[in-house]
């Protein structure tokens, strides 16, 4: 039992007899489950190639899919300009949702509201909503603008955004000129990275497609970079260094770098730093615009293709040695200015690294999951590394992406054995590695299920959970990491080794049986 001056917190505190006999009862008086035995049975099938077969004919039911939804990317997006609220025409529990999921992985407050729609809003539309909403929200929180991105029930019954905040501007609700751009991001089509794109695409458009008159591609002499879904600050602030030691100027379109990392110094900040209206206004202007994942940007590339009239160059996502090398070389092209001496030090060192841990990565399996640019890269590291990647998953990716990264396989003696599956769940993953093991699992948090139900099948069958990607809730700090750059790839080969060395201490550590390779230098 516990005392004032013994208090457990959970995990040991469900292991008092008090709490097993509590739980049995339930079990027994309530559950009307299955015996041990018959789970255990059943769970033992959900292993074999038997179930993966009837697994992966699945079409009507998605199981963990490894994505969010829309808006939640546009909460993001909009969070990445200066004084900017998102504000969501929806329910306010869906609103709850992103902000929780940002909370936990960022482990910072974020600050993004709601117009509340309940069941008269289902029925009659949400125009009221946002008459209160959008003034409130203004009243309030003092912003200097409100981005609107939607949730499934206000696309379901039609509501038209243009129209609602114009009404509300005519009816002397907010004053005409205040900004609010929007972008519609309905849940039950894309995914988080979509809703970015459309987030981006809704905010460049509202500042610049009346305003094109006057632009003139390259007289600002900067070049614009446009980051996608990003969710590792370190990646922000990589980008930045290595574009300032090349003396590049730049305009980072939506940075959420500080409102995501603010200090504890006493003072709250509702607003950080963020991409200035300013700024959006003289994008045009640029000398080019460089888009960082390129595979969920499609209608942001296409408005600054069209309206811009930027030749957007046709670049990889900066992930390991190769593809940092053709971002560089790009934007030295774009700009004349030359890759400096530090940057080609800085390459140096990652292959040093390379040399280094290339005996312990080389040949071994790893399958991943996540976004599509971000598997994409790591492919793309794992290659570079020699280690072989195997189940290559991302849910919210298409048959484009697909076909690149198979042929990114087939051009290296380490994807013979990879295999792509773009639409697939985290469900099917779990079947992949019960009947064609890897080595490692690379992904965000969910993935210490997959984790635990082969350990649970017995330790030959376990595959570690290597954290890399979004969201990352149960460890910390990791979302200040870099994952892009030669400074990126240095940090996932340090996190990829040190994986390897660790798995192979926990192997070694028998007494006097195993421990004969248990060595202090690996």
């Amino acid at each position: 039992m516990q005392t004032v001056e013994k208090i457990k917190p959970c995990y040991p505190l469900f292991g008092d007899e008090d709490y097993k006999k509590s739980l049995g009862d339930k079990r027994e008086l309530f559950e009307e489950g299955h015996s041990p035995e018959k789970v255990h049975e059943i769970f033992m099938w959900t292993t074999t190639q038997e179930y993966q077969d009837l697994n992966f004919k699945r079409t009507a039911l998605t199981v963990d899919p490894a994505k969010a939804c829309q808006p939640l990317g546009a909460v993001l997006c909009a969070s990445g300009f200066h004084k900017t609220l998102p504000y969501v025409h929806g329910s306010q529990g869906c609103v709850a949702y992103f902000r929780t999921y940002f909370n936990r992985h960022f482990k910072e407050p974020c600050s993004c509201v709601s117009d509340s729609m309940s069941e008269d809003a289902a029925v009659f539309g949400g125009q009221k909503n946002m008459y209160d909403g959008l003034a409130n929200a203004k009243a309030l929180y003092k912003p200097e603008m409100i981005a609107v991105s939607t949730t499934c029930m206000a696309e379901v019954i039609g509501d038209d955004l243009n129209a609602f905040i114009n009404n509300t501007k005519k009816e002397g609700h907010i004053p005409q000129d205040f900004p609010v751009p929007f972008a519609h991001t309905p849940s039950f089509v894309g995914s988080h990275v979509t809703g970015w794109d459309n987030m981006l695409e809704g905010i460049i458009r509202s500042f610049t497609l009346n305003t094109m008159e006057g632009k003139k591609i390259g007289s600002n002499g900067k070049v614009n970079i446009i980051p996608g879904f990003e969710t590792y600050l370190g990646n922000y602030r990589v980008i930045k260094r290595m574009l300032a030691e090349m003396d590049v100027d730049y305009t980072y379109l939506s940075d959420p770098s500080e409102v995501f990392d603010t200090p504890a110094d006493g003072e709250f900040r509702m607003y950080s730093g963020g991409t200035t209206q300013d700024e959006i206004k003289d994008a045009p202007n640029a000398i080019t615009t460089l888009l960082l994942q390129p595979a969920q940007l499609e209608k942001t590339r296409k408005f600054v293709e069209g309206t811009w009239n930027h030749e957007v160059p046709k670049l990889s996502i900066p992930m390991g040695v190769e593809w940092t090398d053709d971002f560089l070389m790009k934007v030295s092209e774009v700009t004349g200015k030359a890759i400096p001496e530090s940057l080609a030090k800085e390459r140096g060192r990652c292959m040093d690294m390379l040399a280094d841990s290339h005996a312990w990565l080389h040949g071994k399996k790893f399958a991943l999951y996540g976004d599509p640019d971000f598997v994409m890269g790591m492919v793309k590291i794992l290659l570079e590394c020699g280690a072989e990647p195997t189940h290559i998953l991302s849910n919210n990716a298409n048959k484009r992406w697909g076909k690149a990264v198979e042929k990114m396989l087939a051009e290296s003696p380490f994807g013979v054995n990879g295999k792509v599956y773009p639409g697939y769940d985290l469900w099917h993953m779990r079947s992949l590695c019960f009947t064609d093991k890897p080595d490692f699992l690379i992904g965000n948090s969910y993935g210490k299920f997959i984790q635990r139900d082969t350990l649970h099948k017995g330790e030959a069958f376990e595959v570690p959970l290597i954290r890399l990607g979004f969201p990352i809730f149960d460890r910390h700090h990791l979302h200040r990491q870099t994952t892009l750059g030669y400074e990126g790839m240095m940090s996932i080969v340090t996190q990829l080794t040190n994986a390897v060395l660790e798995q192979l201490d926990k192997e070694t550590m028998g007494m006097a049986t195993t421990d004969y390779n248990f060595d202090l230098v690996r």
